[in-house]
Formats: structure tokens, sequence, C-alpha cells
């Protein structure tokens, strides 16, 4: 009796550190970024909304940062950081061409990340000069976005631009030490979420014109990627906040909240879909969503945010299809092509914002794995 106590004892052991183990090497983990890194440096993107400064571009060079230092901390390899560096010199440093909007100083916060290990003030100039204006003078433009209407854009009035500017303040508000910064970015991103956050349902719609769409099923209508947006921008908000800082705590339980819900909607393949509440209408996997989540769940778990016994599973199962999606010559499929709501995908799509996320998640996990 004894004896089966302690071997059924000693099986219940294994499964659970099994289940919080994780079950990738450092060496496959970076060897795989490596790859997809290497094929997008390789293969730019032709299409005019790819210009180095706008940001498709912006989201890929923040991943391509976390990247570039593993890759010169392991490897003794400069050569992303060179990569970088060259983007950002023939560019002048500058944010992209409109003053107010959201995603033309989404490259700022590579821009900033370079400036931080280089300490070269024209890194940053240009970036506090415009930032310096827009928090002494903020719009008070609509919330309700019209393409074409700038105005309704100069504001965060869609959930994407919760990842493309707010961490630019949190970064300059750490570099600073300039609450204007800081104070900016909170009272801007409460009123986004005050709009655009559905407390029922516990995640993002994309814009006010989805409020009242249904899908297919009948559910409301939340983009995968529009809500990856939000939890990758929540990532790199909580990586520049203290722990004691007294702003973080409302990032942090917004993080906690959105990253549960998410992750509860992971699909059986590992994959999140185009649509989160009807995925069988979207039964392509969609690599730029997910990337971001997974992303975010490995980011909780390191930080001790989120439950590892629970979400070390759906993480690796995450990163498990991800790496399926990633072709012989490191070109990542199934990423949806630039949208505002969930469309149909192929594997043959591709997409910078989708190797920048990429490259983000495994920087993350590459700190956990063995």
């Amino acid at each position: 009796m004894k004896k089966t106590l302690l071997l059924g004892a000693s099986l219940l052991c294994s499964v659970f550190i099994m289940a919080t183990e994780i079950p990738f090497q450092k060496a496959e983990i970076k060897s795989i970024m490596r790859k997809v890194a290497d094929w997008q440096i390789a293969n730019p993107h032709p299409a005019p909304e790819h210009d180095d400064l706008n940001w498709p571009q912006g989201a890929l060079y923040v991943g391509m940062v976390d990247w570039a230092e593993l890759a010169e901390k392991e490897d003794n390899d400069d050569t992303y950081y060179k990569w970088l560096t060259r983007i950002g010199r023939r560019n002048c440093w500058q944010p992209d061409k409109r003053f107010y909007h959201a995603d033309d100083i989404a490259v700022s916060q590579s821009f900033l990340d370079l400036y931080r290990k280089y300490k070269d003030e024209a890194m940053i100039i240009p970036t506090l000069a415009r930032t310096e204006w827009i928090a002494n003078h903020p719009s008070e433009g609509s919330f309700k976005l019209v393409e074409g209407d700038l105005k309704t854009l100069e504001r965060w009035t869609w959930c994407d631009a919760l990842f493309m500017a707010p961490p630019v303040y949190a970064k300059l508000y750490m570099l600073t030490g300039e609450k204007k910064y800081i104070k900016f970015m909170n009272r801007e991103y409460k009123a986004t979420y005050d709009y655009l956050f559905d407390k029922e349902e516990n995640l993002f719609y994309r814009d006010w014109r989805y409020f009242d769409k249904r899908e297919a099923n009948g559910k409301k209508v939340f983009w995968g990627r529009g809500n990856g947006w939000v939890l990758g921008g929540l990532v790199e908000i909580l990586k520049e906040l203290p722990k004691k800082d007294k702003n973080r705590k409302f990032y942090e339980e917004l993080f906690v909240k959105l990253a549960t819900r998410v992750a509860g909607l992971q699909h059986p393949d590992g994959f999140w879909h185009a649509s989160l509440l009807d995925p069988a209408s979207y039964p392509s996997p969609e690599t730029s969503c997910t990337t971001f989540i997974v992303y975010s769940i490995a980011y909780g778990i390191n930080e001790g945010l989120l439950d590892k016994e629970i979400y070390l599973p759906v993480m690796i199962k995450g990163w498990n299809a991800l790496v399926s999606a990633v072709e012989p010559n490191g070109k990542l499929g199934y990423v949806q092509q630039i949208g505002a709501d969930p469309k149909k995908v192929t594997r043959d799509m591709t997409e910078v914002y989708g190797v920048g996320a990429f490259l983000m998640a495994g920087n993350e996990i590459y700190k956990m794995a063995r």
C-alpha cells in the first residue's frame, strides 16, 4: 500500500514538473529567430506602406531590437544592431510624417531603445520634439474614427494605436524623468480604454464602427490582431514602468484581465484565429495575432503575472503552432494582411509586423528555455 501511494505521488509530481517545464532549448529558439529575421531582411516588402518609417516597419523594428540584443549578447553578433542603426541614420531619426497620428510614431520605440544603448542624442531629439509638442498641445479630436479624416485619427481612436504610441511615452518618462509624458499617456490610454473596451467580454473593439456589428454566428466582432496589438503594447509599457511606480497598477491589471480572456480563446490547433469569437468563419490560422498573444503570455509567466501551471501549456502550444508556420527558408506564413477586422488568411501571406511579433515572442520564450 505504501509503495502504491509513493508511486502515485511520484507520478503526480512528474506530471506537475512536465506541465511547468518548457520543452524548448535555447539553441533551437535562437536558430528559428535568426532564420525568420534573416529572411525578412533579405526580402523587404515592396509596397509603399512599408516605407522605413511607416507603422508596419515600426512593429518589425521592436522585434528586431529584441533579436539584435540577443544576437549580440549570445553570439557577439552586432549585424542586426547595425541594420537598425542604418535605417535610423538614413532617415535622420525622424518619426513618420503625420504629426499626431499614433502609427507615425511607432518607429520611435526602436529609436529610443537604440538611444538607450548608444547614448547618441541624434537618435532621440526628433522624437522629443514631437512628443513634447503633443503632450503640451493634446488633440481634442473625436473618438468616432472616419477613414480619411485625419482629425479623427489624432487621438488613439482604434485599438492598434495602443501598441503604436503609448510605449513611446512610457520610454520617454523613464529616460527623461519628466511626468508630462506619463500623464499624457495615462490620460489618452484611459480615454481609449473607456471607449473601446467591452467590459462584458473583456476584449477591445477595433474602433467604434464595430460596436453593433456581428459575426456569422451572432457573436460580437473582436479582431484577433487588434487585441494582440493591445496586449503587445501593454507588455512594452510594463517593461518600462518599475514595479513600485504608481502608474503601473492600471496597466498590470488590464494586462492580466485581457491576457486571461484571450488565452481561453486559443484554437485546438494552437493558433488564435482572425476572429476571436467566431473562429469557424475564419478557419485558417492567423499568426500576427498568435505571435502577439504568445509574446504576452510568455512575458506574463516570466514576470509572475500569469500562473505558470495554467498558462505555460497555452504558450507552448502557441509557440509550436507558430514554428509550424515558418517555411524552411524562414518566411513566416498565415499573416493577415493590413486591415481593420477579421479576414481570410492563407499560408503564403506574410507581413513584417508578424515577423516583429514573432521575434518578440521568441525573445521572451528564450529567457525561460533550457
